[in-house]
């Protein structure tokens, strides 16, 4: 692969991360504005339902509370989203 190439693709990335963080971050900051954060969610404020939110709308790896009303913690270990174990 050339640089120019390479270059284009870091860029490409970079600004889909951060499109994807500024997205998270609004989120969250017009939820904590309106003062309706589920207490089930203690580390950040997120809204009960509706809408009804999904791991790609959120964090990773915050703590879960019963009753967990979007299912971020799939397992019950009281993690929600958890992010992909590396694999050996």
């Amino acid at each position: 692969m050339n640089k120019k190439f390479l270059s284009s693709l870091t860029t490409l990335f970079l600004t889909l991360g951060l499109v994807w963080l500024s997205h998270n971050l609004t989120y969250s900051q017009t939820v904590n504005q309106t003062g309706k954060c589920d207490p089930a969610y203690p580390d950040f404020c997120i809204k009960s339902p509706p809408p009804d939110l999904n791991c790609p709308d959120v964090s990773e790896d915050f703590k879960v509370l019963p009753p967990d009303p979007h299912g971020f913690d799939t397992d019950g270990d009281g993690i929600g989203c958890e992010s992909p174990e590396p694999e050996p």
